[in-house]
């Protein structure tokens, strides 16, 4: 027990959970918090942006390239709502960042009085983009709530997490024990659901198996089954490099969707299975087995055949010492070579796109890290772009918001600060962030941006011209000349006007070890889309909402 303030006692826990960096942007509010960093004797660092949406982003890419829980600290009101974002991502996305928000005094919450920064039940609007929210009350109870949300964030299934805390709180002297971390609680594994799962998975004679962010984690168990069942394994986006995208089973989704209709099992591990269940179809001679941590996540769309509640890599531990004796004798698939030939074929016809990505994967070490934004060649990367490894290509999941990209590759390349990290951005989503230029320079973060110029929303105009009749509206945009941009700021900038050139570019950037800027101008490109959607080729258009009105 000893004596501090709530703001040092919150600053000592962060610290004893092995958060040493706070990605934040000050403010009254949090005055007490910041001079407590400040006098941690160096042990924690303060990276300051430009922007509330960039501090939350920077915690949302660290925590996507590490595994391991990130915070950010902003004002309440205006600053909570620029970070929101961010949050919203980090709880569709299923990642462990910590947002510490400030509050108005302690005796005004929620009365309306018109104080700085209020806003009508802060704590009610963190808990719906949150996973755990709650208000830390003073010294006695900072590092239990701390370690109390952490322990929720990293519990089951992964989400974020938020604590507020009122200004004349901060700064209120008390006596506080520091809590130790507690263990992530993690469901036990159904040994009878395993031994379900291994029948149903070794009788099957064209199996598929599709892995989302939940099986980052079991690359070694997942591509060993793969291989005991010759299954393919569709990835996507946050479940992309779960196994080496080069193996001759790593399927991306258009491959997926082509063996789709003949599948006869299909093994969802840490995934929601929502393109597959809701677009592509199911039938009852399709047999579902899930394994995921979150028990509501396996009945979302249709009740499976098997549910496994567990975490991916025990589950699959688990699974592999019981398939042998019930599985099939397998040989190498003709149907899947196959597919992989014509995704192979199709890809030939998707220039400049995948001209550029074979020169950023030229230029980038092989465990370097690329974030893709909202972008023409990121929809392309997420199908194509190759990597060794999981968390090497960071995608921002279903809610796709335009602009997260720069921000989240600086919160990467802050954490990891050995690993080269590239940012793939359009014209469009690049100019959501670009001031934090001036944050890669103070912090001397060597992040390489990568901006695709084609003076448009590139998606939207395509659509309306595809789709309207070429009635073309807000959909162009006035850009700087993003050379004078970046030299603005004291960047390293680069232009390159085709493939080779940003290859070079890129190599030289990298080697540099300093903030860089490549601008790219590009024309219209070819459409992705014919890859990424089909029409439904098993079961009823309604046969995944049965319990709907």
């Amino acid at each position: 027990m000893q004596r501090m303030t709530t703001a040092e006692a919150t600053v000592e826990s962060l610290l004893r959970h092995g958060i040493d960096q706070i990605y934040a942007l000050p403010g009254v509010h949090n005055d007490h918090l910041f001079d407590a960093i400040h006098r941690s004797d160096g042990r924690m660092r303060v990276l300051h942006t430009r922007h509330e949406q960039t501090a939350a982003y920077m915690a949302l890419g660290a925590a996507m390239a590490t595994g391991r829980p990130q915070a950010f600290s902003v004002v309440p009101g205006p600053g909570m709502l620029n970070a929101s974002a961010a949050l919203l991502n980090a709880y569709a996305a299923g990642l462990p960042v910590l947002a510490l928000i400030g509050q108005i005094p302690s005796d005004s919450i929620d009365r309306a009085f018109g104080h700085l920064h209020e806003i009508p039940d802060q704590l009610g609007l963190l808990r719906h983009l949150t996973k755990f929210a709650a208000r830390i009350g003073g010294a006695a109870e900072a590092s239990e709530v701390v370690a109390d949300a952490l322990h929720r964030a990293l519990s089951g299934r992964t989400r974020p997490v938020a604590l507020e805390c009122a200004i004349d709180v901060w700064g209120r002297r008390g006596t506080a024990a520091l809590a130790d971390p507690m263990a992530p609680w993690t469901p036990p594994v159904d040994e009878d659901a395993v031994e379900q799962a291994a029948r149903i998975l070794g009788a099957a004679k064209h199996p598929i198996i599709v892995a989302g962010g939940g099986a980052l984690n079991a690359g070694p168990e997942l591509l060993a089954l793969a291989e005991m069942l010759e299954a393919p394994v569709v990835t996507y986006r946050r479940g992309k490099g779960a196994i080496p995208t080069l193996h001759r089973l790593a399927a991306a989704v258009p491959v997926g969707y082509r063996l789709w209709k003949d599948a006869d099992a299909v093994l969802g591990i840490g995934t929601r299975l929502h393109q597959q269940q809701s677009a592509w179809g199911t039938d009852a001679d399709l047999k579902i087995v899930r394994i995921d941590v979150d028990p509501e996540e396996a009945t979302r769309f249709r009740r499976p055949d098997c549910s496994i509640v567990a975490d991916a890599a025990p589950a699959l531990r688990e699974l592999l010492k019981r398939l042998p004796r019930h599985n099939l004798a397998r040989k190498p698939r003709e149907d899947v070579a196959v597919a992989q030939a014509w995704f192979a074929e199709r890809l030939t016809r998707q220039e400049p796109q995948m001209g550029f990505l074979r020169a950023i994967r030229a230029a980038l070490p092989a465990d370097g890290i690329v974030v893709e934004d909202v972008t023409q060649v990121g929809f392309v990367g997420r199908l194509a772009f190759p990597v060794d490894g999981p968390r090497r290509y960071l995608s921002c999941g279903y809610q796709d918001n335009l602009g997260w990209a720069f921000g989240a590759a600086l919160g990467a390349q802050a954490a990891l600060p050995e690993r080269a990290v590239v940012s793939i951005s359009g014209d469009g989503g690049f100019m959501y962030q670009a001031q934090e230029l001036a944050t890669a320079m103070r912090h001397n973060l060597p992040l390489v941006a990568i901006v695709f110029d084609d003076g448009a929303f590139g998606n939207v105009r395509r659509i309306q011209a595809e789709q309207f009749g070429n009635r073309l509206i807000a959909c162009d945009l006035a850009n700087p000349d993003f050379v004078k941009f970046g030299d603005s700021f004291g960047v390293a900038t680069y232009l390159a006007r085709d493939a080779e050139q940003l290859e070079r570019s890129l190599g030289d950037a990298i080697a540099a070890r300093r903030p860089a800027l490549i601008h790219v101008p590009v024309g219209e490109m070819p459409s992705p889309w014919d890859m990424l959607v089909g029409p439904r080729v098993r079961g009823r258009e309604d046969a995944w909402r049965p319990n709907y009105p």
